[in-house]
């Protein structure tokens, strides 16, 4: 079953313009989206904490006090993850216990986005934890698919894409440990940008009931429907700025990652990635299918998991009793900075690293947990948990990626990683504009 009748293409970015040329107003970007949300979201559910009283006031204020300097956002309709606070919603990640924690104050990324003249009209959807790529809770209950209900939007930014991709909203922001914005991008057919790692802050995107300064491995960035939209997102709430260094596709060089030795990917998807790489190929770019300058990505694998599975669980014992000491800490830390050792390396030869971002289009409802299923991948029941992989093949060594949707796969979107050295996230960003560009034509 699919909603058939997806809304309004408009962007970020082409909102704010057109409320700059005088075209609409906040208040009208507002309650058009508003609008949207309550025609949409009864079958889909994504915008599971509704702001709208606080959303139209913000609206209102924007236009009587007009544009400021600083404000590319101004006037434009978005959520955020459940996970983040919003000053007197709740902020449960998807937990029973945590349904009446009420955030205090507004995340940092928040107040970021409202400076940059975004109106926040509410929050998305989340699995328990934000450990799985399905968003289902006892909460908020169960986010589909706006391309196929019977179907998960990814998780844990699973509401994020969902809203996105249905019309909803021009754009979000989620965060990211295990493919949280990349997954859910791929599975809707949308455009997500997992930054470098600390580069944006996760104040206020805490456990509830804590508040983690500085989470191993995870980050939070935009989703949207254009690159360019999610270049405006990351600048608004960058740490710090990041020096743009664009690579055109015509001379560039690329290596492709399809095949891991833990996980590979189903043949219609790696059909559809080698042809974006053939499209690359004929306009100049060079691509490459191996190099000697790969890390051992089993053995990285393996550490990543070790390290998520410390991360994930605060430092407390694993099912099994089993406890990782300080040392077991610090040597991962010593694994993990000679992966990036690397890869630092391999991108003196490449400008990006293509992959996919997990073994197959968007599967359909599981009970439980994914990662502790099955998964079926051209015709075979396999393990799921493999997939993450392709999630911990940029999370471990704190690399960016963008997701650009690429093509179908069973009239599913699927979408491909675009991934790039530390720092280079407006690079992986444009390389990603310049492939969807070659798409559209």
């Amino acid at each position: 079953m699919a909603i058939v009748s997806l809304t309004t293409e408009a962007t970020a970015t082409g909102i704010a313009s057109d409320i700059a040329a005088g075209k609409l107003s906040a208040r009208d970007a507002t309650e058009a989206a508003i609008a949207r949300i309550e025609a949409l979201d009864g079958p889909i559910n994504a915008v599971v904490v509704r702001d709208f009283d606080a959303a139209r006031a913000a609206a209102h204020r924007l236009d009587d006090e007009g544009p400021q300097a600083g404000q590319p956002l101004f006037g434009v309709p978005m959520t955020v993850k459940e996970s983040f606070n919003l000053a007197g919603h709740p902020s449960t990640w998807g937990l029973e216990h945590a349904r009446n924690n009420i955030a205090p104050s507004d995340a940092a990324v928040v107040k970021r986005l409202k400076r940059a003249g975004a109106v926040i009209v509410g929050k998305t959807n989340v699995p328990p934890d934000l450990a799985d790529w399905q968003s289902n809770n006892p909460v908020y209950g169960r986010t589909n698919n706006p391309h196929d209900l019977d179907r998960t939007p990814g998780g844990s930014s699973g509401g994020a894409a969902a809203a996105v991709s249905a019309g909803m909203l021009p754009c979000e922001f989620g965060s990211d440990i295990g493919g949280s914005i990349r997954v859910p991008a791929h599975y809707c057919g949308i455009w997500g940008h997992k930054p470098t790692f600390d580069v944006i802050s996760l104040e206020g995107h805490g456990y509830p009931g804590t508040d983690s300064a500085r989470p191993a491995l995870s980050v939070c960035g935009p989703l949207a429907r254009s690159a360019e939209d999610l270049a405006i997102l990351l600048e608004v709430t960058l740490d710090h700025p990041l020096q743009r260094r664009d690579v055109a596709v015509k001379g560039g060089r690329f290596l492709l990652i399809d095949e891991q030795p833990m996980v590979g990917c189903s043949r219609g998807y790696r059909a559809e990635l080698d042809r974006v790489a053939g499209q690359i190929e004929d306009a100049g770019g060079r691509v490459e299918r191996s190099s000697e300058w790969t890390p051992d990505l089993e053995a990285s694998h393996d550490s990543y998991l070790k390290m998520l599975n410390i991360a994930m669980a605060g430092g407390l014992p694993a099912p099994d009793g089993a406890q990782a000491t300080v040392r077991d800490w610090f040597d991962l830390c010593d694994i993990q900075a000679r992966v990036y050792r690397q890869w630092r390396d391999l991108f003196g030869t490449f400008d990006f690293v293509l992959a996919p971002v997990s073994a197959t289009p968007a599967f359909r409802h599981h009970a439980g947990q994914i990662f502790q299923g099955n998964i079926e991948i051209d015709g075979e029941n396999l393990p799921a948990s493999p997939q993450l992989a392709w999630a911990g093949l940029v999370t471990f060594p704190g690399l960016p990626a963008t997701v650009l949707p690429v093509g179908t796969v069973d009239g599913l979107p699927v979408g491909m990683q675009v991934i790039g050295d530390k720092f280079q996230d407006y690079q992986t960003i444009d390389g990603a504009r310049q492939i969807g560009a070659l798409l559209a034509t």
